[in-house]
């Protein structure tokens, strides 16, 4: 069945302003590719309830630039990476109106509530979307972009710029390009993965047809 998508739309001033503090819903499932993890919504974000929302965001370019998806997404249109394997969530689960209102205990807090959540649903990548917050998350103060050394959660960790457009130190060629190299690892990860779990459930399965025969001779 075809999936209905939401029609885009703009909210108010008003519905801005009342967008403040309020949440929205995680878009995952288990085992997936990739989960990016922003860093918490904005007002516009919070406002429509759909991730990366504010126009002049690059998320959604540059996931397509990097080639996760097969043609630009409009944040409307999330529910369509979970066919891809792909999900969104965030460190702080609360909107403001810019990132740095969050204290770093706030950030140590979601990244501790964030933890719990890819430990149950087990994606092979979370990919951090703003460095900073991750180096409060982590306690790694010198973290750079790319993979990280220690898991999060029990998964490998991956750390990305902020593409919001007010970061002027990536520009939209540099952040595909980074998405592109997080695509190209973490989708033969994914496969490592997988085919280490068929090996698993082959043995096990050997073992138990050797064990049944082991009874019925025994």
């Amino acid at each position: 069945m075809r999936q209905k998508l939401v029609t885009p739309w703009k909210p108010s001033k008003t519905q801005l302003l009342a967008a403040r503090n309020q949440r929205i819903p995680d878009l995952a499932a288990k085992n997936l590719i990739v989960l990016f993890a922003g860093i918490n919504p904005g007002l516009y974000t919070a406002a429509i309830g759909h991730h990366f929302g504010r126009p002049g965001n690059r998320f959604w370019p540059a996931l397509y630039g990097g080639g996760f998806t097969p043609r630009l997404f409009s944040a409307f249109e999330e529910s369509l990476l979970l066919g891809l394997k792909l999900g969104i969530t965030n460190v702080v689960e609360r909107a403001t109106a810019r990132a740095d209102e969050l204290t770093d205990d706030e950030l140590r807090a979601g990244g501790r509530r964030l933890e719990a959540k890819v430990r149950r649903w087990r994606p092979t990548v979370v990919a951090f979307v703003g460095i900073r917050p991750y180096r409060v998350v982590s306690g790694v103060k010198h973290a750079r972009v790319g993979l990280q050394e220690p898991l999060f959660g029990g998964s490998r960790a991956w750390l990305l710029p902020n593409p919001s457009g007010l970061n002027a130190h990536y520009l939209p060629a540099d952040l595909a390009q980074l998405f592109g190299d997080l695509r190209v690892w973490a989708m033969a990860e994914h496969e490592r993965r997988q085919q280490k779990s068929r090996q698993q459930k082959s043995r096990q399965q050997k073992s138990r047809q050797q064990k049944s025969k082991a009874i019925e001779h025994g």
